[in-house]
């Protein structure tokens, strides 16, 4: 699917631990697309999703200008960056959001290491009104794609049972949102999301059309 079109942009916004390198493929495959494409990076160990999400505004008002359209991805805990942009400064120009793999309705295990002093320290800040469920609720101002992983590799099926089906560290159930426009489950793990050639064509299909592609 190719849009051609260098007046919108598509920034990407990374996960837990990542540093946005991990989102490369799923990068050039939205720029094959046409789009132009962005990089939102931010630490979630010295800043809580509220703090990140005032930093995802200020990147957007700057890499933004000149677009007529943004949409957003974000992988993980990104999404629920995005959402917390939407919650803070609804002001926004118009675009789609697509999110990966991200606990909607908090994570099983970010609650499993909240328990212990070790766990914490990993965890952070993402901790603070954000993996842990106690989130902002979703405006449903902006069409909103859910991608959920079903190949349960990862994390998960050592340190935490979590619930069937899921992608190895974040369970379907918990990726689902009041207010989202769709959502489709693919059989890719929470990492593999990022080097999927399915999930690239259904975010692009998303940010086209408003729902993914259906066989």
């Amino acid at each position: 699917m190719s849009v051609k079109n260098n007046t919108t942009l598509v920034v990407f916004i990374h996960g837990l631990w990542m540093t946005g390198a991990d989102m490369w493929w799923l990068r050039r495959g939205m720029a094959r697309c046409g789009y132009r494409v962005k990089q939102f990076t931010y630490s979630a160990m010295r800043c809580d999703v509220k703090q990140n999400a005032a930093r995802l505004n200020a990147f957007l008002e700057r890499e933004g200008e000149g677009a007529e359209q943004v949409h957003l991805v974000g992988h993980s805990l990104g999404g629920l960056v995005i959402r917390q942009l939407f919650h803070d400064y609804p002001v926004q120009k118009p675009g789609r959001i697509v999110t990966l793999g991200t606990p909607h309705n908090g994570s099983a295990i970010a609650r499993l290491f909240n328990r212990h002093r070790m766990g914490r320290l990993l965890l952070g800040k993402s901790v603070v009104r954000g993996l842990l469920g106690d989130m902002v609720p979703w405006s449903g101002t902006r069409e909103l794609g859910v991608i959920a992983g079903t190949k349960d590799h990862g994390i998960g099926r050592a340190c935490c049972d979590l619930p069937c089906p899921n992608d190895g560290t974040v369970a379907v159930e918990e990726t689902r949102l009041p207010g989202m426009t769709d959502h489709i489950e693919l059989p890719v793990a929470h990492s593999g999301m990022l080097i999927s050639n399915e999930v690239i064509r259904q975010t692009a299909h998303f940010l086209v059309h408003g729902h993914f592609a259906r066989s």
